[in-house]
């Protein structure tokens, strides 16, 4: 799709959280062979050097070009957003790989306005090309924009079919912000039990599809990007591999049923 920011992004993932190491760099690696695209990691993940490795072997390997690729990369809240040209380039210097496509705020923070405005010097030099926000509700987004230059291109947010954020999604979509699952399948601890859901069963077996899939689809058809987290090999490939189907207006509708309002994470 394409951003308010001019650029384009891909619909679906990779999530990196609590992925390190070799076990990152494999991820990250078979994303890529795979057809993925897009790449979201953190400074708080504490694996961007990791990341920015695995995309600079795919890219001499000729897995990949660097120009074909989307990296989102975040800075966090108390001394990063305190000190943000420090952070901003703390994440730049460790991916390594030229320009970050998008870096977001990770969460709403008392120095949030002050470290949005140190990220829009940053695209102004070109190391940086699209900003947006993570943990961002409708009661925050509408007094931060009055006070930065640059529209967010995207907010990022816990999204899954038990919290579906039926009013947030419409209301950023409405203000030309892109919608960012996290947590597609509910996290770890909770994956278990979306999958199991017997109304995505039932409608995964209609497509004969896993409910995996149908749960990415149903993402993608609300104009949601997920960004699922796996070290699986066999998972990261079923999760790209959602491009050749699609799901009813009465699919759709019966999953919207599922929402129950529930947050699996505090903020």
């Amino acid at each position: 799709m394409t951003l308010n920011s001019g650029y384009e992004m891909p619909v679906l993932g990779l999530g990196t959280y609590s992925l390190h190491g070799d076990t990152v760099k494999n991820s990250v690696r078979t994303a890529l062979e795979s057809g993925v695209r897009l790449i979201d990691t953190a400074s708080a993940y504490g694996n961007e050097t990791e990341i920015g490795e695995a995309i600079r072997e795919a890219i001499d390997d000729g897995i990949v070009e660097r120009e074909d690729l989307f990296v989102i990369t975040k800075i966090y809240p108390g001394s990063e957003m305190a000190n943000p040209e420090e952070a901003i380039r703390g994440c730049l210097d460790r991916l390594n790989i030229g320009y970050v496509d998008m870096m977001l705020l990770h969460h709403p923070d008392r120095n949030d306005v002050k470290a949005y405005k140190a990220m829009e010097k940053f695209v102004a030099s070109g190391q940086i090309r699209s900003l947006g926000l993570s943990n961002w509700y409708i009661e925050e987004i509408d007094d931060f924009i009055a006070q930065v230059d640059i529209m967010p291109a995207l907010v990022q947010n816990e999204i899954h079919i038990y919290y579906q954020e039926q009013d947030v999604v419409p209301y950023m979509h409405d203000l030309g912000i892109v919608m960012q699952a996290w947590y597609p399948f509910g996290g770890r601890g909770h994956t278990g039990e979306i999958l199991s859901d017997p109304t995505i069963l039932e409608i995964a077996e209609a497509h004969q599809r896993t409910a995996a899939q149908v749960i990415l689809r149903w993402h993608l058809q609300r104009g949601v990007v997920a960004i699922p987290g796996s070290s699986d090999p066999d998972h990261i490939r079923e999760n790209i591999s959602v491009f050749d189907f699609s799901l009813s207006d009465e699919e759709m509708e019966r999953i919207a049923t599922l929402d129950r309002g529930t947050k699996f994470d505090w903020y």
